[in-house]
């Protein structure tokens, strides 16, 4: 038995459980990645939802007019694998990001540096990150401070599945 794939279809089932996708945008996500941004000094930062087949920017100050993007096109498809940290320090020269088309392509990522979204059922719903053109490299503080605010921004998207199931459907009846 493959767990991997065990494990993914946990995930995504977890993700449509919570109908994070389709929640209207968040104000507060775009703020708390505005200060994941602030404080690694870097002009990017996401939030991102991983489904089977795309990646959904739930917030992505610092990127204009992009909601989405195939899974593979996206650092955050591979990351969300992971339960620790993913930090790519110069992707220029990392094999694990030369080929994506967000490093070899026009946006020239360089920089990486994302922690998992753990839901409560442990399964990861997608990821923080900030990003750079440039290279750089990362902190143990820095990436703490991207874990609290991840674990902020799991409890926003699961509050808002509680609210939902909360709010008494009424009938004009």
């Amino acid at each position: 038995m493959d767990h991997s794939n065990e494990r993914e279809r946990a995930r995504i089932a977890n993700l449509l459980r919570l109908d994070a996708i389709n929640q209207p945008p968040n104000a507060m996500l775009n703020e708390l990645a505005e200060v994941a941004a602030l404080a690694l000094d870097c002009p990017i930062a996401i939030i991102s939802l991983v489904a089977k087949d795309r990646i959904w920017l739930k917030a992505s100050p610092g990127i204009d007019g992009l909601d989405q993007l195939a899974r593979d096109e996206g650092l955050c498809g591979s990351a969300v694998m992971q339960d620790d940290p993913w930090v790519i320090e110069n992707a220029a020269v990392d094999v694990r990001a030369l080929a994506n088309p967000l490093v070899a392509g026009d946006f020239g990522l360089r920089f990486y540096a994302g922690v998992p979204l753990k839901g409560s059922d442990g399964h990861n719903l997608g990821m923080l990150a900030a990003i750079d053109a440039k290279p750089r490299t990362v902190s143990e503080r820095e990436l703490q401070i991207l874990k609290k605010l991840a674990e902020v921004v799991v409890h926003l998207i699961e509050g808002r599945l509680e609210e939902r199931l909360l709010v008494p459907i009424t009938s004009d009846a």
